[in-house]
């Protein structure tokens, strides 16, 4: 079913559950968040959806926090048990030793932007749990990140829909969006993988 047909048969509650069933549950990782997100801010402005875009907004901002907590919640209490599992192919602890490094060095940014990328947004809070990420960090920037990610798309849509020539510079509107998030959690790798190159061994 489409973002669309999803909206006008469940309505902002649906919406509101799509988001924090993607940003909490692991195995709802495929959940089209993105397009929904857009398509509510879109149904928003032509009065398909009644509700008032701060209203949707705020609701939608609370799923992302109350899924991010869920899936850290998840991972804090699954970790010792991927801890104590035996490494194999596919499950290493350095993998772990390494995430918790790029948190401890990137966590802020990388909690902010991780929203805006399907994938990321899934499983990011559970390896922050899993690796006990500080948890009052943890909430602010999640808060953050759903914040900017729910209030760009919605926006972004809700623009496309009181201005619709606007369409054709939809894909760019996103991808600045993106950029803009982005961009400093990629300078802060390389930033850091500079300095580790320069130091002695």
């Amino acid at each position: 079913m489409d973002p669309e047909s999803l909206i006008r048969y469940g309505g902002l509650l649906l919406l509101a559950f799509s988001v924090f069933c993607q940003t909490g549950l692991f195995f709802c990782f495929f959940i089209p968040s993105g397009g929904l997100l857009f398509t509510a801010g879109v149904f928003i402005a032509t009065g398909d959806l009644r509700e008032n875009i701060f209203i949707v907004c705020s609701l939608l901002i609370i799923a992302s926090c109350l899924g991010n907590i869920t899936g850290y919640w998840f991972g804090f209490k699954a970790g010792p048990i991927i801890y104590k599992r035996k490494e194999s192919r596919f499950f290493k602890r350095k993998h772990l030793a390494a995430a918790e490094t790029f948190y401890n060095k990137h966590g802020n940014i990388a909690l902010t932007a991780g929203l805006f990328f399907p994938l990321i947004r899934t499983f990011a809070p559970i390896v922050a749990g899993v690796i006990k990420l500080n948890f009052s960090r943890f909430v602010l920037f999640t808060f953050i990140g759903s914040v900017l990610w729910i209030a760009s798309f919605v926006m972004a849509g809700y623009l496309i829909g009181i201005m619709p020539f606007l369409k054709y510079y939809l894909k760019y509107i996103i991808i600045g969006i993106i950029l803009i998030v982005t961009t400093p959690v990629i300078i802060g790798i390389i930033r850091n993988l500079n300095k580790q190159v320069k130091q002695p061994n």
